[in-house]
């Protein structure tokens, strides 16, 4: 049966300007609908203005607009305190934040970090970092022969010094969406560990409701989402972040500064030092009404739709390898594979030609794709703009490739 798009390509203004793009590279950003970028043209024609700072009207209204942001985006979260979430520049900076701020207040020699294989190099590198900068314990919970986290081996890890558990909520390299209630349950029985999730894969997809996820962080960006680049956030249980001495130091994120010393001012502002980006903000609350509007639960049975098929094609083509849980309802709109006598750069490069836009690489993955064994993969992903038949274009353009190739 053909999967129509769940959102019309007119919706999506590059999209629309290009009608023979088949993008399938949304795990790495997606499109921007047309409601998002008028949502930032509108700002700058009625509201610009440096919030926080002016008692005229026109900055009251920006200041309006960048905390109305904050609601909306707290409230597609399912997070019921907005002043815990703080705005920065996406689910990189999210992590380096934590790592930084909180880990190295909290972090000592002798305690010790737990990530997986699976992770971003954003909440792999920050951790792997802090451990080497204090003497802490750096361990990595390793993958189940179906492509899964080894929750036997992650336990393994934990102790009375375990300081960190850091998880993605669903992998970008495989699309894998990790058991975050087994998780937490676990950890909370095991250790009194923070909890870091990072959500980036996660809320474009799902339904997070980061209040009933029983984790301490979780980040995400905008990006991802159908947002702008360059703004996203981290929530941080208020405990947690009223006792993190701040990250950056500047404008608006003081109370009072002394000659020797500075007090803070309150949350969320003592974590978003200097001018906002308001634009962003406001673009990003706009992307969450938009994904409101679709429905997240139709996003995710047409993200399953499409990956069913995919995985179906493409492991029916000789000579093709997919990555990962075989079981769609367990993933995100993400397909990955090789390609036997073709180089996944190769097959990418082939892809663009015939008008297919995929991405090739390890992925910010990299200690994931070593213990995969291959030096990339091809990874296709989904989202609501795609059809059925931008999976058909798909697979029959790897099977062209492969006779050009010989690989068949």
């Amino acid at each position: 049966m053909s999967t129509a798009p769940l959102a019309p390509r007119t919706e999506f203004p590059l999209l629309a300007a290009h009608p023979t793009l088949t993008y399938l590279d949304s795990a790495a950003t997606s499109q921007k609908p047309k409601a998002v970028l008028d949502a930032i043209a509108h700002y700058y024609t009625w509201s610009n203005a440096n919030p926080h700072r002016g008692a005229y009207a026109l900055a009251a209204t920006a200041t309006q607009a960048y905390h109305d942001a904050r609601d909306r985006a707290a409230r597609f979260l399912g997070v019921s305190d907005a002043d815990t979430l703080i705005f920065t520049r996406g689910s990189t900076e999210s992590l380096n934040l934590v790592a930084t701020a909180w880990g190295r207040a909290n972090v000592q020699a002798g305690d010790n970090l737990v990530v997986t294989r699976m992770e971003h190099h954003a909440n792999f590198v920050p951790w792997q970092q802090l451990a080497r900068a204090v003497g802490a314990e750096f361990r990595i919970a390793e993958l189940g022969p179906d492509g899964t986290l080894d929750l036997d081996h992650l336990a393994s890890l934990l102790d009375a010094r375990t300081k960190v558990v850091a998880f993605g909520h669903v992998s970008n390299a495989l699309g894998t969406i990790h058991p975050v209630s087994e998780i937490v349950k676990l950890v909370r029985q095991s250790c009194g560990a923070l909890l870091v999730c990072d959500g980036a894969q996660a809320v474009p997809h799902l339904q997070s409701w980061v209040d009933r996820l029983g984790v301490d962080v979780y980040a995400f960006s905008g990006h991802k989402l159908g947002g702008p680049m360059g703004i996203g956030g981290v929530v941080i249980r208020r405990p947690i972040l009223e006792a993190m001495p701040p990250y950056h130091f500047g404008g608006d994120m003081i109370e009072w500064v002394n000659d020797q010393d500075s007090t803070w001012n309150v949350l969320p502002h003592r974590f978003e030092a200097g001018t906002p980006n308001v634009e962003g903000a406001v673009a990003l609350a706009a992307a969450c009404t938009y994904v409101t509007n679709l429905g997240l639960d139709a996003v995710r049975a047409h993200e399953v739709a499409l990956t069913t098929q995919a995985m179906a094609e493409l492991s029916a083509v000789p000579g093709v390898t997919l990555y990962g849980t075989r079981h769609a309802e367990g993933r995100s709109g993400v397909v990955s594979f090789t390609v036997e006598g073709v180089h996944p750069h190769d097959m990418s490069t082939a892809l663009d030609v015939a008008g297919i836009a995929v991405r090739a690489g390890h992925h910010c993955a990299q200690p994931l794709i070593r213990a995969l064994g291959v030096p990339a993969t091809v990874r296709a992903s989904f989202w609501v703009y795609n059809t059925s038949e931008d999976v058909s274009r798909l697979v029959s353009a790897v099977q062209q490739t492969q006779e050009r190739f010989g690989a068949v």
